[in-house]
């Protein structure tokens, strides 16, 4: 990037506002004449915009669960507090909002309030450098934003200990396509690839498979961009100028040359061996081998010895390793502490996605609410199960006697009443992005 363009970057960002298309000239009646806050559809490449994450669109339909477990994990433990270091949220959070690390972060600072801590570049003396590092969008149809990079970072965010659809953060916007229809806009899209179109057994989907919002709940978990996570500076590394889903592109390669689920992936010991092999083999790869979509080995980032040169012991690959016990855990550590924690969900039985109407009656198995609107009441009977994700429900839900209830990343706008139930209960929690409840809530 040259230095002019992120110095007026950093002066747009001083302004807080979008201010494409300011003092131009415009004709009368241009919603984006005049100078002070302006429409989402003003934005122009480059500039740097206020946002929140409920506003975020995704273009990608998977995560890899455990990079976001690792990020939990580190969010919810006050093992950086004791060290007297602020805790990595906020560093992240400042990175990703163009300010480097954290300065500060006192008693009861959260993230939903910027001003209860401080990082290290205020705002207004952002670098090229600092910039870069921000996550990015596009302006799509209607002034909609569209999240091209930080899907897992904001997913952190949200899912972590003060995050909500309100959490402010900013982004940079790379491209405004707001003029375009939807049809239009999604074939720019896919043809200038900032849009992941295959889901987590790497098969090809639809633009309607996307999720329309953040939450690791509405997303599908993809075990080998987790791995590529942990091969990060021990098979490879980010290359400047890194296009969008890059990991995703080594997902891909790694997927036809290791079993995953040959590994036992809650177990520490396995899932290292895992990366080890994998890092490996991506290391011996030749600078010109093609990976994926035609991108070669040099152009993802391929490294140019393994773990850096050094042996297993010493090097990102130990630090990788470290026990939950040592004073700094790798990263594979908290990861799996956390997702101990998240409840396993029941194999569905049956599946209700998009609108249905009339009142619903679960009398035995697994039904799964995926992605649906159900308006009508919900009652789960004695020895049945309900699983609700990203879904919406309009009206009543009771379940008495049920083997599970899993309600995870959704509205409903009646009073929901669990009783005797001899399995699980889930509203909420560790893999279970939080719901909008409009009625009472009684869990007995």
């Amino acid at each position: 990037m040259k230095r002019s363009k992120a110095l007026l970057l950093a002066g747009v960002l001083a302004a807080g506002t979008v201010v494409a298309g300011a003092g131009t000239g415009a004709a009368a009646g241009d919603p984006c004449a005049g100078s002070g806050p302006l429409p989402r559809i003003c934005a122009q490449p480059g500039d740097l915009i206020d946002v929140t994450l409920g506003e975020l669109h995704p273009t990608q339909a998977v995560l890899g669960f455990d990079q976001v477990f690792y990020k939990l994990g580190r969010y919810g433990s006050d093992r950086d507090e004791a060290a007297g270091d602020v805790n990595k949220r906020f560093d992240d959070w400042c990175e990703t909002n163009g300010q480097k690390e954290a300065a500060s972060a006192g008693p009861g600072a959260t993230l939903g309030d910027p001003s209860s801590f401080s990082c290290a570049v205020p705002v207004g003396q952002e670098t090229p450098k600092t910039i870069a590092a921000m996550k990015t969008a596009v302006v799509g149809p209607g002034g909609k934003l569209y999240l091209t990079d930080g899907h897992h970072t904001l997913t952190s965010f949200l899912e972590g200990p003060d995050g909500s659809t309100d959490l402010p953060i900013r982004l940079r916007v790379t491209d405004n396509y707001s003029s375009l229809s939807t049809p239009a806009f999604w074939q720019r899209m896919t043809a200038e690839k900032k849009v992941w179109l295959r889901d987590e057994n790497n098969r090809p989907l639809g633009v309607d498979r996307l999720p329309d919002r953040l939450g690791i709940t509405h997303f599908r978990d993809d075990p080998y961009r987790s791995l590529v996570y942990f091969t990060r500076d021990i098979g490879y590394e980010v290359p400047d100028g890194a296009t969008e889903f890059l990991e995703f592109s080594w997902g891909s390669w790694l997927r036809g040359e290791h079993d995953a689920s040959a590994y036992d992936l809650t177990a520490p010991g396995p899932y290292l061996d895992l990366v080890k092999r994998a890092s490996k083999s991506m290391a011996a790869l030749d600078a010109d081998a093609v990976v994926d979509d035609g991108k070669t080995a040099a152009q993802l980032g391929r490294i140019d010895e393994w773990n850096g040169g050094k042996k297993e012991t010493g090097g990102e690959f130990a630090k990788l390793g470290k026990p939950l016990s040592d004073p700094k855990p790798g990263k594979l550590a908290e990861a799996l502490d956390y997702k101990a924690r998240v409840l396993p969900v029941p194999a569905c039985t049956t599946t209700v996605t998009g609108p249905r109407n009339g009142p619903l009656v679960v009398t035995s198995g697994v039904t799964c609410l995926d992605r649906a609107a159900q308006r009508g009441p919900v009652v789960v009977r004695p020895g049945a199960a309900l699983v609700v994700t990203g879904s919406t429900l309009d009206g009543p839900l009771q379940a008495d006697g049920a083997t599970a209830v899993h309600l995870c990343g959704s509205r409903v706008s009646g009073p929901v009443v669990v009783t005797r139930s001899s399995g699980p209960v889930r509203i909420g929690g560790p893999g279970c992005t939080a719901n909008t409840m409009d009625g009472p809530v009684v869990v007995q």
